[in-house]
């Protein structure tokens, strides 16, 4: 062999060492991790309707044990809800509070049951029926603001979205007066 052969040679070998070194480099190098998929919190709409009731009675626990004097009580309402419920909770709550309104009695559950649920398992509407006929709403000069026409029990549709930082899954975000659904 010549040298211009050898010289010819060495630069194909010079070149194919360089693309293989190249290849090696590129197929070793880390590639990220693939982000985990987040699992659905729920699995059935049986375990998301149990975690939306365990929802609501935190809720109405945290509301039996107001006490308008103390904010601290007024959070455990807020803690519960959120959206249109969380809105009217904090504009009726910080009202009464500045006002100087005592709340007593207790709502008691006479029903809940599932309304229905989204696809998804991340909306859930409930059936409900809130007895409130223990309940007294006083002005700070002892006044009765409960209106005469005030129904014992309420027939309500409540709706709870899933939430993260909520223990159980969801929080409250309507309470909606109901006409149709199961009688209270």
């Amino acid at each position: 062999m010549d040298l211009a052969t050898v010289a010819c040679m060495s630069r194909r070998a010079f070149v194919s060492a360089v693309v293989l070194v190249l290849g090696l480099l590129t197929g070793c190098a880390a590639h990220p991790s693939p982000s985990p998929t987040p699992s659905p919190r729920f699995t059935s709409k049986a375990d998301a309707y149990k975690a939306a009731e365990d929802t609501y009675r935190a809720y109405i626990n945290a509301t039996n044990h107001l006490d308008l004097s103390d904010p601290a009580t007024l959070e455990n309402v807020y803690r519960w809800a959120t959206g249109g419920a969380r809105d009217a909770d904090k504009k009726t709550l910080t009202r009464y509070h500045a006002e100087g309104v005592v709340v007593s009695g207790q709502i008691r559950l006479s029903l809940v049951e599932p309304r229905s649920i989204d696809g998804d398992l991340s909306v859930v509407m409930l059936n409900v029926c809130n007895d409130v006929s223990s309940v007294e709403i006083r002005a700070s000069d002892g006044t009765n603001l409960v209106k005469d026409t005030r129904s014992p029990v309420q027939s309500l549709a409540v709706e709870l979205r899933e939430d993260d930082h909520s223990p159980t899954g969801f929080l409250v975000s309507e309470v909606l007066g109901r006409k149709d659904g199961p009688p209270c």
